[in-house]
């Protein structure tokens, strides 16, 4: 039903997200995934639990349009090469889930549960040479908080790779969003907590880019 709503509403994108599957060791929710792809009429990456290719070969043909990976890559680097070379990179997405650590960056895994030792920027770069079409990059140090976005880790990513990156993590106003593209040279914006309690509208988002001189799809 939200998904459905937001796509009324303009959303460019839907990303659902099981971040406790690959913790709980478990497969993502494919009836989920299929109901939702019969609902709405835009894009939608799934993503959490994805282990094999045979798991993004079940998503894509459920209706997901991307796959997003994160702990599988982690495991197996090579898997994100296997994946984009079967099914193209442009329905592969790298979630990083990054957490500040002695100046950098740190890559964590499981739902943001499980440090990597593995340096954020390096690994972004890794994962586009290894034919990652996108990444969705969160910020765990401000997911959750609603004071914004880490733009210092949003524009060092965006500046180290020639792929999208959506930022993610501490959106608590249209500000933040703004901040997130320009300051943080961001490809794409990603929020959840301000409109699943409704606090703006997709409308109200766009509107105001678009008075900030932010192009946005109609």
């Amino acid at each position: 039903e939200n998904a459905r709503m937001y796509d009324q509403q303009g959303a460019d994108e839907i990303a659902f997200l099981d971040i406790t599957a690959s913790h709980e060791k478990r497969d993502i929710l494919i009836d989920i995934v299929r109901r939702t792809a019969e609902e709405i009429f835009i894009p939608l990456t799934v993503g959490g639990g994805v282990r094999r290719l045979e798991d993004i070969r079940t998503l894509l043909k459920a209706g997901a349009d991307k796959v997003s990976v994160n702990t599988a890559a982690v495991r197996d680097p090579r898997f994100v090469e296997r994946a984009s070379k079967r099914f193209g990179s442009q329905c592969i997405v790298i979630a990083i889930d990054a957490k500040r650590k002695d100046g950098g960056w740190e890559v964590y895994t499981h739902g943001g549960r499980i440090p990597t030792g593995i340096d954020a920027l390096l690994w972004a770069k890794r994962m586009e040479e290894f034919g990652a079409g996108e990444i969705l990059l969160t910020s765990m140090d401000r997911d959750g908080t609603k004071d914004g976005y880490d733009i210092e880790l949003t524009r060092a990513i965006s500046e180290s790779v020639n792929i999208p990156v959506i930022a993610s993590g501490g959106v608590g106003t249209l500000e933040h969003l703004y901040e997130g593209l320009v300051s943080g040279k961001a490809d794409a914006v990603l929020a959840a907590s301000i409109f699943h309690y409704q606090e703006f509208t997709i409308a109200q988002v766009k509107s105001y880019l678009k008075e900030r001189g932010i192009t946005v799809r109609s």
